[in-house]
C-alpha cells in the first residue's frame, strides 16, 4: 500500500505546527561556542549512519556519545558455550527481490561487510510439541499463516477506505480466525507475537500490516521475504561497527560515557555525564531506545512539552528474550526450529536449534525466546528458577528420556536494563499518525531518529538505519542553513469525529 494512502488512513483532524525557524544564535557576539556543531547521543544503527551522513556532507564537528564500550546499540552479542551468539538482533529481515528490486540496506551492509549468515527457513523446517511430546498439528499451523496474510490483507483494506484502525485481534476477529485450543494459540504466536514482541490485543492492524508489508512483501514495495540469520562469530554488530571505521576518528567517537542529563534551548544542548563531565553541541540527534524515554532513565531540562510526552508514553517497547541452552549432546528436533503449545499461551513456545548443520553444527546449543508480558515476568525471577521452567518444558516435550543438566545457561534482562528498557517498539491500536509525527518531531535544537520513529518500518535494524539518514539530512539543511523549520508536529491530537454522549 502506497505510503501518501496510509497517511489519509490514520490523519485525523489536528493542530498542526511547523517548528518556528531557529535563528544562528551561535553567531551571536560574546557568546560562548559549543564543543560541537552535533552531538549523536547512542552508536547503534541510527547513530552511526547519522553520522556517515553527517561525514558524508561535510558535517566533520561531531561526536557519538554511547554508554557502552562498543558500537552496535542492541547488536548485542555474547560468547556462550565457546561460541558467538546473539542476545540482541539477530536476523536480515528481508532482503532483495531480484537484481533491481529495493534492497534493505542492512542487506546491503551484511555484504559489503562480508558477514557469514544462513538463509532461515521457519516456516517450513520445523516440528510441532505439546504438553504431552511431539504432535503433528501443521495443519493448524499452516492454517495460522493463511490467517495472518489475510489480516495484512483485511487490515489493509481499511487504508483506502478511511476506517478507524483496530487493534489486530480485532481484525483477526472479523476475518474469522479465533484460536481456541493451545495449538491454534501457539500457531497464532508463531507468527504475530515472535515478530511484534507484543499479543494481537496490543498491537495495531493497520500498522502491524504495513510494517510486514514493506519489508516482506514485494508487491507492496518490500524487500523480499527472505530472512537471513547471521552465524559470524565476529557477532553481528560486526556490520556496523566496520562500517563507522570507514569515516570515524577516535576524536569523534566517546565510549563508556552515559548519559544523565540533557538540557535543550534555541541555542544548543548540553550533556551532562554520570561521571560529572559536560559537553555541548549547537545540535543534537538522541537515538535513545523509546524505553529509555518512557523510563526517564536520562533527565531532560526542561521537561518536554505535552505533544512530546504524550507521543513517547502513547507507543509501546516490546520485550523479546532468547534463552540459550548448551547441552552435552544433541537430543532435539532435527529441523531448525520447534513450536511448543503450552496451556499457557505464551509459556516458551518458539524453539530454535542452532546445533543444525546450517548453524553452529556440533555446539550443543538451543534457545527458547519468549515475548511482551512473559519477557517481564521472567526477569523478576532469579536465573535459577527460569533455567528449572525451561528444562520443565523441554522434559514435556521429550517425555521418554530424561533430560540432561545443561552445561551453560543464558538470557539478557532487556526491560530491567536502563541502557534499553525493552527491546524493540511496537504500535498499539491507539497510537495515530500524529502521535507518530510528534514522536518524531524536534524539540528546538534536539532531534530524534531509531527505529521507533519510522512509520514504515517500525521495530526493524532498517528502520533504524532510514531514520538515522533520513534525520541527519534535515538537521544538515538547518546547519547549512544557518536556521531552520523543524519537524513537523501537532498540538493537540483529535478524533477525526468527536466521540458522542447520547
Amino acid at each position: 500500500m502506497p505510503t501518501s494512502v496510509i497517511v489519509l488512513a490514520l490523519l485525523a483532524a489536528a493542530t498542526v505546527v511547523r517548528g518556528a525557524t531557529v535563528p544562528d544564535t551561535n553567531a551571536e557576539p560574546n557568546r560562548p561556542k559549543n564543543d560541537h556543531k552535533v552531538i549523536i547521543l547512542g552508536g547503534g544503527v541510527a547513530g552511526v549512519i547519522a553520522a556517515r551522513t553527517f561525514h558524508q556532507h561535510g558535517v566533520k564537528d561531531f561526536v557519538i556519545v554511547e554508554a557502552r564500550d562498543e558500537l552496535g546499540g542492541r547488536l548485542r552479542s555474547t560468547s556462550f558455550g565457546g561460541k558467538t551468539v546473539e542476545l540482541g538482533a539477530n536476523w536480515v529481515q528481508g532482503t532483495q527481490t531480484g537484481p533491481n528490486g529495493p534492497a534493505n540496506p542492512i542487506f546491503t551492509l551484511v555484504k559489503k561487510h562480508k558477514i557469514k549468515t544462513q538463509l532461515s527457513n521457519y516456516f517450513t523446517s520445523l516440528t510441532t510439541y505439546d504438553n504431552t511430546g511431539a504432535v503433528n498439528y501443521m495443519d493448524v499451523f499452516n492454517a495460522s499463516i493463511d490467517a495472518y496474510v489475510e489480516l495484512t490483507r483485511t487490515a489493509g483494506d481499511r487504508v483506502p477506505q478511511n476506517l478507524v484502525d483496530v487493534s489486530s485481534r480485532t481484525a483477526y476477529t472479523l476475518i474469522g480466525a479465533k484460536p481456541q485450543d493451545a495449538h491454534a494459540k501457539a500457531a497464532e504466536y508463531y507468527q504475530f507475537d515472535w515478530e511484534y514482541a507484543q499479543t494481537p490485543d496490543q498491537t495495531s492492524a493497520i500498522a502491524s500490516s504495513w510494517a510486514n508489508n514493506f519489508t516482506f512483501d514485494a508487491y507492496q514495495g518490500g524487500f523480499s521475504d527472505d530472512n537471513l540469520l547471521n552465524i559470524d562469530q565476529r557477532g553481528f554488530k560486526t556490520f556496523i561497527q566496520e562500517e563507522a571505521k570507514e569515516f570515524l576518528k577516535p576524536s569523534q567517537l566517546r565510549l563508556s560515557s552515559t548519559v544523565k542529563t540533557i538540557s535543550w534551548s534555541r541555542s544548543g544542548v548540553k550533556l551532562v555525564l554520570t561521571d560529572g563531565s559536560s559537553l555541548s553541541g549547537d545540535y543534537a540527534l538522541c537515538t535513545f531506545s523509546l524505553g529509555v524515554l518512557q523510563n526517564d532513565d536520562v533527565t531532560l531540562t526542561p521537561q518536554l512539552p505535552g505533544f512530546k510526552k504524550e507521543a513517547i508514553a502513547s507507543m509501546t517497547m516490546g520485550t523479546y528474550t532468547k534463552i540459550f541452552l548448551q547441552f552435552p549432546k544433541k537430543f532435539w528436533f532435527d529441523t531448525e526450529m520447534a513450536l511448543y503449545a503450552d496451556p499457557e499461551r505464551g509459556r516458551y513456545p518458539v524453539w530454535q536449534s542452532l546445533d543444525h548443520e546450517n548453524f553452529l553444527p556440533g555446539s550443543g546449543i538451543i534457545f527458547v525466546t519468549v515475548t511482551g508480558d512473559f519477557s517481564e515476568r521472567i526477569e523478576g525471577l532469579p536465573d535459577a528458577q527460569v533455567k528449572e521452567e525451561v528444562l520443565g518444558v523441554l522434559q514435556s516435550m521429550y517425555p521418554n528420556i530424561t533430560v540432561p543438566a545443561p552445561l551453560d545457561f543464558k538470557f539478557n534482562r532487556w526491560r530491567s536494563d536502563p541502557l534499553y528498557r525493552g527491546s524493540y517498539s511496537n504500535w498499539p491500536p491507539s497510537f495515530v499518525k500524529q502521535h507518530h509525527d510528534n514522536l518524531r518531531a524536534n524539540v528546538e535544537r534536539l532531534y530524534f531518529a531509531g527505529e521507533a520513529t519510522t512509520q514504515k518500518y517500525f521495530g526493524f535494524l532498517h528502520g533504524a538505519y532510514f531514520e538515522g539518514l533520513d534525520v541527519a539530512k534535515e538537521m544538515i539543511k538547518c546547519i547549512k542553513h544557518h536556521g531552520c523549520v523543524g519537524l513537523q508536529h501537532y498540538n493537540e491530537v483529535k478524533n477525526a469525529i468527536p466521540y458522542g454522549i447520547i
